[in-house]
């Protein structure tokens, strides 16, 4: 059995899992009680791995402090190489998405362009969730502008006639953008498939930066269109490099030889924080940059360079993988990467650290823009820190404010009354976090409203698990001291420092009172901010705190203030919209709730249904012939 004086107190049942793993190469899965996984990585010697967790002289970092806590049974897969397990460990977290690998998995950062290669006629689009439902589609990025990614599909959308709607306007005719030729036809099949997939594939060639590739094949195919003496069709190509002239010409930067394609990645550190620079140069040309930024934790600035660079690569298609890697280090394990890389891709992937000539001078630039954005991030959290300082100077409170709540509600006259919850973790918003409310008081009807009794719910809703949490006497101040890291956007535990209610004395009392009632009014720490005058009140006090609207602290609670505003007027406006789509539909004799959600499913709006024909409404699941004449004779009374 393993020796107790160099562990940390595990239950036997663990403990005896752990003799039980391998001494192989592979994967392992760490479990909660609740049977979730927490956290999957990899190893060539399993065994001593998942011990090393479990070691008291390990130095890790808090996070992997609070997974380990939280371990009650480890599952393992063997693998015959590390390579294998490699692999392996990438597709189980796209699978899975545990907690604790936390870097890259949920891609909500950067945008990526989606092309549905599954589809007969495909369609391209933008889109933040990469998430493979077939897996013929394809998505091309990240790409850190988003204005110019937005730019330049809607360039391309000009240079290139594209489907241009995700179901078509009309069941029985083009629209207009089949007359202006921004549109082959494709909703009454006027191109076939082969063709249209022969354009698309085109404009694939765009997005993976073989611009001048694609300028040579239209050429080509120009030419001989002229040839035949086919000179409309030729002077439609001859736009289109024209585009593609332009297009290349908004390019950021260019190097002397056009046919540098790679990858140079390199990384700016101090003792707390690392950022990582990628530069994705394709033919000469910087077609993206992207930023990524993590703990540093006292870790080796090659391993942090190779850890990021893994969960990079696990997000990317093998075709965007370049097929050489320039870096700032030699990486630790660079055969394993290079092996694993070049089995994602399908070809020869080398990873380099240049000495000499452009490559060297191109990853010294990239270490220099990443210390750039070290100097930028550094300033930010120091701008934050001061005005959580100042905010907590304000309130009188013991500890600075890190994770900030803000509170609004949002209606018209009572009618689809909604609540938003907003979080601010070190002065930064953490939207990850964010909630939306349905107000469900029966009391709340149009015409009448009660913002406190709205936000009663709000908050009873939200802090009820904490309530039974203190009453059952388990350890509640330990659960809720544990405080979110300063570099992340995401917290261990969701208890607030401080809560920001959006209004005065009235909605602050409102929500003290339903704290005190849930026994936790003494717990947190809780304010209000007036609109009119940027008033602060806090409960116990009848007078607003003498503060200044200018002053960094009152500018970080306006900040907050406002997104809870914003998020929850948002949420209001798409509830109330539905509604309304909805409220035309209800009047009509045999269509209930979901016969209305099928309908709007499959016409996407009310106009669409109008427009609709008998034959074409019992085309809809669950409509039969006599409710598709209702809806029809509904529409068209006349008839």
């Amino acid at each position: 059995m393993l020796s107790k004086h160099n562990l940390l107190r595990i239950h036997s049942k663990l403990e005896r899992r752990i003799e039980e793993i391998p001494l192989e190469p592979g994967c392992y899965l760490m479990r909660d009680v609740a049977d979730q996984i927490l956290y999957i990585g990899k190893s060539k010697n399993l065994r001593n791995r998942v011990r090393s967790y479990f070691r008291h002289s390990n130095n890790h970092s808090p996070r992997i402090k609070l997974m380990v806590k939280q371990i009650d049974s480890i599952d393992f897969i063997v693998t015959d190489s590390e390579d294998e397990a490699l692999v392996l460990e990438s597709n189980l977290i796209k699978d899975h998405q545990p907690y604790f690998n936390i870097l890259l998995k949920d891609d909500k950062k950067y945008p990526y362009l989606c092309i549905t290669w599954s589809e007969e006629y495909p369609r391209i689009f933008i889109t933040r969730r990469r998430r493979n439902k077939n897996d013929l589609d394809k998505f091309y990025g990240p790409y850190v502008d988003v204005s110019l990614l937005r730019k330049t599909l809607l360039l391309v959308k000009k240079m290139f006639p594209l489907r241009q709607r995700p179901i078509p306007l009309y069941h029985d005719r083009v629209c207009l953008n089949y007359s202006i030729g921004r549109c082959p036809g494709v909703c009454q099949k006027y191109i076939t498939p082969e063709d249209y997939h022969l354009t698309v594939k085109k404009v694939a060639m765009i997005f993976q930066g073989r611009n001048e590739e694609l300028v040579k094949l239209l050429k080509i195919q120009m030419n001989k269109l002229s040839e035949r003496m086919d000179y409309e069709s030729a002077a439609l190509i001859r736009d289109q490099i024209k585009g593609l002239d332009q297009l290349t010409s908004s390019q950021k930067m260019a190097f002397p030889d056009s046919r540098l394609s790679l990858d140079a990645i390199a990384l700016s550190n101090d003792e707390n924080v690392a950022v990582v620079q990628i530069f994705q140069m394709r033919l000469g040309k910087l077609i993206g940059t992207i930023c990524y930024k993590t703990d540093r934790y006292n870790q080796d600035q090659s391993l942090i360079l190779q850890r990021i660079m893994e969960e990079h690569y696990a997000n990317t298609e093998g075709f965007d993988i370049p097929s050489e890697i320039i870096t700032q280090f030699v990486l630790p394990q660079n055969t394993l990467i290079q092996n694993w890389l070049t089995e994602l891709k399908g070809s020869k992937v080398s990873i380099k650290l240049p000495l000499r000539h452009t490559k060297a001078k191109l990853v010294k630039l990239v270490e220099r823009n990443a210390n750039y954005e070290l100097i930028n991030l550094k300033r930010g959290y120091e701008q934050n820190e001061l005005a959580t300082e100042d905010l907590a100077q304000l309130l009188q409170m013991e500890e600075l404010p890190r994770r900030i709540e803000g509170y609004d509600i949002s209606h018209i006259q009572g009618s689809d009354p909604v609540g938003s919850q907003v979080v601010f973790i070190d002065g930064l918003p953490a939207k990850q976090h964010y909630r939306k409310y349905k107000i469900k008081n029966p009391k709340l009807t149009t015409g009448y409203n009660d913002d406190y009794a709205s936000l009663g719910e709000v908050i009873t809703r939200r802090f009820r698990k904490w309530s039974k949490l203190k009453r059952s006497q388990v350890d509640f101040q330990k659960s809720k001291s544990s405080k979110p890291s300063l570099l992340a956007n995401s917290s261990t535990n969701d208890w607030p420092d401080l809560i920001l209610i959006d209004g005065g004395k009235g909605q602050l009392t409102a929500v003290f009172n339903v704290l005190k009632e849930l026994g936790l009014s003494e717990d947190i720490n809780i304010c209000s901010l007036a609109k009119q005058r940027e008033e602060v009140f806090i409960p116990g006090l009848n007078t607003p705190l003498i503060s200044d609207p200018n002053q960094i602290g009152i500018k970080l609670l306006r900040r907050v203030r406002d997104e809870s505003h914003r998020f929850a007027l948002t949420f209001h406006r798409q509830q109330r919209s539905q509604r309304m789509r909805r409220s035309s539909l209800r009047d009509i004799s045999g269509l209930g709730t979901q016969r209305i959600k099928d309908l709007l499913n499959y016409f996407h709006s009310i106009d669409a249904i109008k427009m609709a024909k008998i034959r074409e409404l019992e085309e809809v699941e669950g409509i039969g012939p006599n409710t598709a004449k209702e809806i029809y004779n509904y529409f068209h009374p006349s008839s």
